[in-house]
């Protein structure tokens, strides 16, 4: 017991910092994938054939294939393949790389999402607002919008919670995310070494932050109920 308490704050300020890395990899992936997913969805949708083919075989291929693999592609592809490192070696290096890959796999999910919100605003209210008008980008963002944010927040809010766990899998590429501080300690760590109750305490870590996004995103869904 003695032992457990004196390691406590050595593991707990690890963690943290730990805890910081995946937060940046969250927020970052949220703020490139939510727009890059829409723009996708329109690519997904466009009326020439070639684009529209080109943006699904994409979809199909990023869906398709483990986010793990495709971790291990965009760090260690150029620099073993193209000879060009362009990640380096660092921390700051591995989460760019770690942040590109997370974009476009979650933007991908996040595509399908919209295009079915899209496609589920009944027909009549572009036609309405041809005859009033507006256009298209007008009807989109000033009637249709909001609409579809509230038949897709339910979906987009189980894949940001996924996002949440899914940031783990950054430490293949050894980002120091809380994961890889929780296993360094069985590894050997600050002089702690064969640890293995530190990996179980990032659990916490994780459900309180879900814990705190579910609060939050059901707080988001009520205030868009008035909408039928």
């Amino acid at each position: 017991m003695d032992l457990f308490l004196e390691q406590l704050p050595v593991v707990i300020k690890s963690l943290n910092i730990g805890f910081l890395q995946t937060l940046k990899l969250f927020f970052a992936t949220l703020l490139g994938a939510l727009p890059l997913g829409l723009a996708i969805s329109f690519g997904s949708r466009s009326r020439i054939s070639i684009i529209r083919y080109i943006f699904k075989v994409f979809i199909w291929i990023i869906r398709g294939t483990p986010l793990m693999i495709q971790l291990l592609i965009i760090y260690y592809f150029p620099g073993l393949v193209l000879h060009n490192a362009i990640w380096g070696g660092d921390e700051a290096g591995r989460f760019a790389a770690s942040a590109i890959a997370f974009i476009i796999n979650y933007a991908c999910y996040f595509s399908e999402i919209f295009r079915g919100g899209i496609q589920s605003i009944p027909v009549g209210q572009d036609e309405a607002g041809l005859v009033l008008g507006m256009t298209k980008s007008q009807i989109f963002f000033k009637v249709k919008l909001l609409q579809m944010v509230k038949r897709i927040l339910p979906p987009i809010s189980n894949e940001i919670l996924t996002l949440v766990k899914d940031t783990s899998l950054a430490r293949i590429i050894a980002l120091q995310e809380i994961i890889w501080a929780g296993q360094a300690f069985m590894k050997g760590s600050q002089g702690i070494s064969g640890a293995i109750w530190p990996l179980f305490f990032t659990a916490v870590y994780y459900l309180v932050c879900n814990g705190l996004l579910t609060i939050v995103l059901g707080r988001c869904e009520k205030k868009l109920e008035f909408f039928v």
